[in-house]
């Protein structure tokens, strides 16, 4: 199975453990609960373990570029923007590019039926779940990692955990533009216009593959990130602090 073990989020006593600002002040202004009752617990890989492998050509399905996505396969994640994606960029003559897609989910079994019906088997391929060694594998091998998860008022406010896994292992990143996801990625990504779709997700895809020292540049913001801020190892103290906090207002 995949190994994706991080805390999402902490709920103790009459504490509140969020994963980002934006969830912070929803708790604060829709939930009333006071502001030294709230800790910011955001989620991260440890960067000690998740990061690069040597890159495996054999990967990349005789392609010269690899596409990565992690996550998982629920009508929220958008993985049916990605198959427009790769229309698009099959209706544009090239032929060049693989998707692989690892993890599973309610839609998996839809989605490789919709692969098959599109007629794009031999350009985007899910993995389901797999260890940590085949993922860390076929993300280290992609030229470029992607969050197509559907703009939506939940999305813009949620820190995807597949974003900053993908700056762990130095990769740039394509996405809709979110608050939270800007907030993560930074200039590590680019982000794609949601008001005209899967075109323009493609476009900056593109863009992307044709200039290789863009990509290394954004990679190494995206590393760096998480080096120095938003590693697994930034946010323990913060829980701990959410339960201390917790069992120094239990009754006595």
């Amino acid at each position: 199975m995949e190994e994706r073990t991080y805390c999402i989020t902490c709920s103790v006593g009459l504490n509140g453990g969020v994963t980002n600002g934006s969830y912070r002040e929803l708790a604060l202004n829709r939930g009333a609960v006071a502001s030294e009752d709230v800790f910011i617990v955001r989620n991260g890989p440890d960067a000690k373990t998740f990061k690069p492998v040597p890159p495996n050509p054999a990967l990349k399905y005789g392609r010269p570029y690899l596409v990565g996505y992690v996550g998982n396969m629920n009508v929220q994640d958008g993985l049916d923007i990605l198959l427009e994606v790769a229309l698009h960029i099959r209706e544009l003559g090239r032929c060049d590019v693989h998707f692989t897609c690892i993890g599973g989910g309610p839609a998996l079994e839809q989605l490789r039926q919709d692969v098959k019906e599109k007629d794009l088997e031999d350009m985007v391929s899910f993995t389901g779940r797999i260890p940590r060694n085949e993922l860390l594998a076929i993300l280290s091998t992609a030229d470029v990692c992607i969050n197509p998860d559907k703009p939506c008022a939940m999305n813009d406010i949620s820190t995807m955990i597949k974003v900053v896994e993908y700056m762990a292992l130095g990769k740039p990143i394509v996405q809709f533009n979110s608050k939270e996801g800007r907030v993560s990625a930074m200039e590590a990504s680019l982000y794609a216009d949601d008001k005209i779709g899967a075109k323009d997700f493609a476009a900056k895809l593109l863009f992307l593959l044709a200039n290789p020292d863009r990509r290394k540049q954004m990679g190494e913001i995206g590393r760096k990130r998480v080096e120095e801020a938003l590693a697994w190892e930034y946010s323990v103290q913060n829980l701990l602090t959410a339960y201390d906090r917790a069992f120094s207002k239990r009754p006595a």
